[in-house]
């Protein structure tokens, strides 16, 4: 058993000085939240809105061939449907309308060649529907930012007889980072409120239960504001921001409660108001709880810098976005926090509510609990998992796919665009299928298009308009671009047509990334749970309890996944919560959640450990390990995951479907291991492994680094 000293450690003695430079470091962080919340209310603006696609891919080979040798004829180009209620275009306020759409788009320096409506191609047979093409002249980032720039001027150029919607790839992510904000917005201003009110209760102080928020609002203002200027060296998807905010959030008031609950308890041992008496309290807090809250923000870290092996621009920005903020607020818990609890000492407590006690750091009521499962350990430890696993039996018919039209809300021009070309030119027109060629096998490569089972038709071979010897086919698939029979489609013509083919266009590229998302979701899984074992075992200095605390989390993942599957794959609850089920789940959540919900379990296994292990170091007695871990980390779990599940739920009230995804599988990912893992089946593995959970072969103690989390 490791022996505990009186002497602050690293992270105590940094308290400490935070605290003896207060005013170095308050003007230090009000340097950089100021400096970078400058750019912070631009960062919506600035953000890019693409980067879902298959980094190497054929698919984003076809859409730069296209962009640079075809004018810009590429699947991020916009098309500008014109549909009349009331007879054919050819009539003059129909000519009329798709003139002006060709001077608007012709006016836009950011866009290439402008095709206008042709015969047999982009006009219909009944010629009420017309698609002017607009090709792409910047990245696809950039024309979802020239979309959001047109679309309404566009539209303003509807009349009473004829509509104009603009469509395609970068108008539906335009449209739907438009529907994604407003809906993030609205979760925002709902979360904040409860989660004041669930901080209340917790903490039974008004003073106390505002600081969490206030140091996650600097660590979200400095985080918004850097993730503008790293966008000016890489593009970083707005995602990133909703994630991050959503992410930091939560996660910053979990690591604040923790702080928070310490600190008072260590005042209340010792309520001399001398400053050496503050000075101890800051580091035993920092010593205990900072240590804890240290080695979780690694392991959250850690968990989705895996994410970052997906080659996948979005993907890689997103976790990129999510790390920054984590650090600034990982940072800010660190430093700012332990100055304001100084600053504050008693004055935490003011406006307290009548049951509050401000000292109280071991719960009698988790006390109760704690001791209660020592007692009764296979009965609740047995119940625990069959209920993880009876959640979990429905992620085995798990299927995914890239995301539909149907994640748009029914009037936004994308989707309206949509289906006015799918109902004038057949379920697959909105999926045009680009198959860019040597010019040479051009004819060879239309033959076997007309020819394959899945392609309604194919349009004339366009040879490239900058001279070069290629040629471009468009092929118009029988499914829908969402079908899952497209899939094999690609696969038939990558096969059969010539050498020199590549088969690309927007619905190749979903087809793309959700095949490069198959085969890294395993290497992904792998690497977080490996680091996350690595990093438990360098904090805990014991494999057993290390190993079942990484295996404790699959459960409540596996059965997050599971409940999703029912709600959104299968449809059960769409009424309830408002959405259009589409046959599967978005494919990039199992390899992207995945890693969130383990770096959020890790959190809690994390508080709940370390608690185990600080308690084992001063008693040697497995009993008093696992109860006083209940006991003093219970309530903290307890309140903190209430807090994340009221954040992330509130996400899956409103928008599209996406962030009800997100929100949802969040959600209950943190219900079910915060309240059934951490506070019911890890205590039991430490019951039941008794002293082996915190054995540690001699070996492996020469080469682990010494951590302990006992302070006198």
């Amino acid at each position: 058993m490791a022996q505990h000293t009186s002497r602050p450690g690293p992270l105590g003695r940094l308290g400490v000085r935070v605290t003896e430079h207060g005013r170095l470091v308050a003007i230090a962080w009000i340097a950089v939240v100021v400096g970078l919340g400058i750019f912070a209310p631009s960062v919506e603006k600035n953000l890019s809105g693409a980067g879902w696609q298959a980094d190497g891919s054929e698919s984003v080979a076809v859409r730069d061939l296209a962009q640079e040798h075809f004018g810009g004829n590429a699947s991020h180009a916009i098309q500008v449907v014109v549909h009349s209620t009331d007879g054919p275009l050819s009539g003059a306020e129909g000519a009329r309308v798709i003139a002006q759409v060709t001077r608007v788009l012709e006016a836009e320096p950011r866009l290439a060649a402008v095709v206008p409506p042709m015969p047999g191609a982009s006009l219909s047979p009944d010629g009420r529907t017309a698609v002017v093409l607009a090709g792409a002249g910047v990245d696809t980032n950039e024309m979802v930012r020239v979309a959001s720039d047109l679309k309404e001027e566009l539209q303003a150029l509807s009349t009473p007889t004829v509509e104009v919607n603009p469509t395609g790839s970068s108008l539906l992510w335009s449209d739907f980072n438009e529907a994604n904000l407003e809906a993030m917005l609205t979760s925002e201003m709902v979360s904040w409120p409860v989660t004041l009110a669930i901080l209340v209760v917790a903490f039974g102080a008004l003073v106390a239960a505002g600081l969490p928020l206030l140091l996650t609002l600097a660590g979200l203002i400095a985080s918004a504001g850097s993730l503008v200027l790293v966008n000016e060296l890489v593009p970083v998807s707005i995602w990133a921001m909703n994630f991050a905010m959503m992410f930091a959030l939560a996660l910053g008031i979990d690591y604040a409660l923790f702080l928070v609950v310490r600190y008072r308890a260590a005042r209340a041992a010792r309520p001399d108001a001398s400053r050496e008496a503050v000075a101890r309290a800051i580091a035993e807090t920092m010593d205990t709880a900072g240590k804890a809250v240290l080695l979780s923000g690694a392991t959250v870290l850690v968990s989705l810098s895996a994410v970052l092996l997906v080659p996948s621009p979005s993907f890689r920005s997103m976790a990129g976005g999510i790390m920054i903020a984590v650090v600034f607020v990982l940072a800010a818990t660190l430093t700012l926090l332990p100055l304001v609890l100084a600053r504050l000492d008693d004055r935490i407590n003011r406006l307290a509510l009548p049951w509050a006690k401000a000292g109280e750091h071991r719960s009698p009521v988790f006390a109760r609990w704690g001791a209660h499962l020592w007692r009764r350990p296979v009965a609740w430890g047995v119940g625990a998992t069959v209920v993880l696993l009876v959640l979990a039996a429905p992620v085995v018919g798990l299927k995914t796919g890239m995301p539909s039209i149907k994640v748009l809300p029914e009037d936004a021009s994308a989707r309206v665009g949509y289906e006015q070309v799918k109902d004038a030119f057949g379920p697959g027109a909105p999926g045009m299928l680009q198959v860019v060629v040597d010019r040479a096998d051009a004819d060879a490569a239309a033959t076997v298009l007309a020819g394959d089972p899945g392609i309604q038709g194919v349009l004339p071979a366009l040879p490239a308009s900058d001279g070069s010897d290629l040629a471009l086919l468009q092929a118009v698939p029988t499914v829908d671009p969402s079908d899952p029979d497209l899939p094999a489609t690609v696969e038939r013509l990558r096969a059969g047509l010539p050498a020199s083919a590549l088969v690309g266009g927007a619905a190749v590229e979903n087809i793309d990334l959700t095949d490069q998302l198959h085969r890294s979701t395993p290497l992904v899984i792998g690497v977080v749970l490996l680091l996350g074992f690595l990093l438990l075992l360098i904090a805990l200095q014991a494999p057993l309890i290390a190993l079942l605390g990484t295996l404790a989390s699959l459960l409540s993942t596996a059965a997050a996944f599971g409940v999703a599957r029912l709600l959104f794959q299968d449809g059960h609850g769409s009424g309830l919560l408002g959405f259009e089920h589409q046959g599967f789940l978005d494919a990039w959540a199992p390899v992207f959640f995945f890693a969130m919900i383990f770096a959020i379990a890790m959190d809690y296994t994390v508080f709940l450990l370390a608690s185990a292990k600080e308690h084992w170091e001063r008693s040697g007695d497995p009993r008093e390990a696992m109860v006083g871990a209940v006991a003093h980390s219970g309530r903290v779990i307890f309140a903190a995951g209430g807090v994340m599940v009221a954040v992330f739920f509130t996400f899956a009230l409103s928008g599209p479907l996406p962030p009800k995804e997100m929100g949802v599988i969040l959600g209950v990912a943190v219900l079910l291991d915060a309240f059934l893992v951490r506070l019911v089946l890890l205590p039991v593995l430490l019951r039941l492994s008794g002293r082996a959970a915190w054995a540690t072969p001699a070996w492996l103690r020469r080469i682990l680094p010494r951590i302990t989390f006992a302070h006198d």
